[in-house]
């Protein structure tokens, strides 16, 4: 119980955050009458208000457009253009496609064909279960591949148990007769018989309680899987998750000439192999905490399904089958969607001309990764969802169609279905981000940070790294993935800076610990959608989320200090880092 006098405010807790932060923190700008100090002053404000949600995070991201300005930090119209900018470009691209996937259940055929490669033993139906919402999660929100999974983790889970049941009805029922039968050649009263018949007691198998045991810890590992597999894929690609799109959008406000260093390529084949290393570490994590590591049980080799595997493997045929034959739209939502993945891989690979360079003039210098997310957006408003030709009609019937029907059938995408699925919440709360780091960059405030870091030149730079990582793993936990990397990065960006270090050096490190949100239901929607199934309470995920934590930060940094150094060049202090510090 809380004391009597704290009782009030902790009823009027987000009136008092509300309003008591400015009032308190208003020496601030009074005090030191500068640009870094008015800016710094609206920072702390949002990260309060991000931290606390004491106001929906996406109004929080809009005070910029109004202080800013009144305090003569940034000029409206800069502030505004941060709000849409071409990596905001890039996210909206991508997210109207993972929405197009989504609307046409493109994302459960290819679960379920996966699966159903993979097979269904223990071990085998975790893995696929992990590289399935992996894979989905690198292309569309955590979010939505959490929420398609679980449903059919459960279903599947569910089907294996009544099963089970009604495997040990049988069984106890077979066992019953047989003692009947027993105790009557034995000449035992008749009335022992009939009792044991008719209340149909047995006695109680110690196996009974380990099963019940077993198929919990089932449920709590194979449910996990899907919310952390949710959260690694997300980190593999450039659109897969806000922190990645917070990482590129601010690189472009701190570092204009960086040379776009970061695009979907590169991002692509740094994080690729860490997100492959990661779920393998964390399946086996998995496994050994809820399965055990007993290879011939879980992974099956050499063995026959049992009839709990056979029913799983029924209800995935089953949920396969009302998906029914591929359709025209799902076609072309897999050409569109392949093409884009193509556009981005081959736009500026790196190590020969894309076609970028290739078919247009300058185009390096003028073609981002927006411009093909943008063009397949497009493609989806304008290509049919159904065959323009109708087929097994006479030409009566035909004649008297084509007169009634337009041309076209409806296209792809409606544009009613992206503004009900868009988290135009998250759009905002990257524009607040970049708003934020191009404000603290042209005020100053980033360069004086790096001055106050410059002690930490002696401190190694893999444990500088080491560190940044673990201090957004905890810092994630309980604040938006978004808004993590949005208030950190700049400051580790002007750290960087200031003990002459590569950005990226750190930045990297801190945007992929941004997603590490594993030890608490409230972390991240992935967690909560599966916290709220009831198969696992928060000790369960503590217990569990703590080792994921330490996975995610030595595999980021076993990244970062190998395959990372001679892909970005982290080696050397980039001549274009120089810009912040002049400023």
């Amino acid at each position: 119980m809380a004391p009597t006098c704290l009782r009030p405010l902790l009823r009027y807790r987000s009136f008092a955050i509300l309003f008591l932060t400015p009032l308190l923190l208003l020496p601030l700008p009074l005090a030191v009458s500068t640009r870094e100090a008015r800016c710094a002053y609206i920072i702390i404000i949002m990260a309060v208000y991000w931290c606390t949600e004491v106001i929906p995070l996406a109004v929080t991201s809009l005070i910029p457009v109004v202080f800013f300005p009144l305090l003569g930090v940034q000029t409206a119209k800069k502030v505004c253009l941060q709000y849409l900018n071409n990596t905001n470009m890039l996210f909206f691209g991508g997210l109207i496609v993972a929405i197009s996937v989504e609307q046409w259940n493109l994302h459960k055929r290819i679960a379920l064909r996966v699966l159903l490669f993979f097979g269904v033993k223990p071990a085998l139906l975790m893995l696929g279960f992990m590289v399935v919402t992996a894979f989905l999660s690198m292309w569309i929100s955590n979010t939505a591949t959490t929420a398609m999974m679980v449903p059919i983790v459960q279903a599947v889970l569910d089907q294996m148990d009544n099963t089970e049941y009604d495997m040990t009805m049988m069984e106890q029922a077979t066992g019953q007769t047989n003692t009947v039968i027993e105790l009557g050649e034995k000449s035992t009263s008749e009335s022992t018989a009939v009792n044991v018949a008719n209340n149909e007691q047995v006695p109680d198998d110690p196996r009974s309680s380990e099963e019940k045991k077993m198929r919990k810890h089932i449920c709590k590992g194979m449910t996990l899987c899907v919310c952390y597999a949710a959260s690694i894929g997300g980190t593999a690609t450039l659109t897969g998750t806000g922190p990645n799109v917070v990482l590129k959008g601010q690189m472009n406000q701190l570092y204009p000439n960086n040379n776009d260093i970061v695009n979907f390529a590169s991002w692509f084949g740094f994080a690729f192999p860490n997100m492959i290393l990661m779920l393998v570490l964390a399946w086996l994590w998995l496994q050994y905490t809820f399965m055990g590591l007993n290879f011939k049980k879980s992974w099956g080799f050499g063995t026959e399904k049992t009839t709990k595997e056979k029913v799983a493997y029924d209800v995935l045929k089953e949920e396969m089958r009302k998906l029914g034959p591929l359709s025209y739209a799902e076609l072309n939502v897999s050409l569109l969607f392949v093409l884009l993945v193509v556009l981005w891989f081959s736009r500026n690979p790196g190590f020969v001309k894309g076609w970028a360079s290739r078919l247009f003039p300058g185009g390096e210098k003028y073609i981002t990764d927006s411009v093909p997310a943008v063009f397949i957006a497009l493609l989806l408003f304008i290509l049919p969802a159904h065959k323009p030709w109708n087929q097994s009609k006479s030409d009566a019937e035909q004649a008297e169609e084509d007169t009634k029907k337009q041309f076209l059938s409806a296209s792809l995408l409606d544009w009613n279905v992206v503004q009900r699925k868009m988290p135009w919440s998250i759009v905002l709360l990257l524009g607040g981000g970049f708003a934020l780091a191009d404000a603290s960059a042209s005020s100053g405030l980033s360069a004086w940070l790096g001055h106050q870091m410059t002690p930490l030149i002696s401190v190694p730079q893999w444990a500088i790294a080491a560190v940044v990582s673990i201090i957004i793993a905890v810092f994630t936990e309980c604040t938006s993935n978004v808004a993590t990397a949005t208030l950190f990065l700049p400051v580790f960006s002007s750290m960087a800076t200031s003990v002459k270090i590569h950005p990226l050096y750190v930045m990297l490190p801190g945007t992929l610990s941004a997603s590490f949100a594993f030890m608490l239901p409230v972390a991240t929607p992935p967690n909560a959608i599966v916290f709220s199934y009831g198969h696992i309470h928060v000790l369960d995920m503590v217990k569990t989320g703590i080792v994921m934590n330490i996975i995610g930060i030595c595999c980021v940094t076993l990244a970062i200090n190998t395959w990372g150094r001679p892909m970005f060049g982290l080696d050397t202090f980039p001549t274009w880092a120089n810009i912040t510090t002049n400023q």
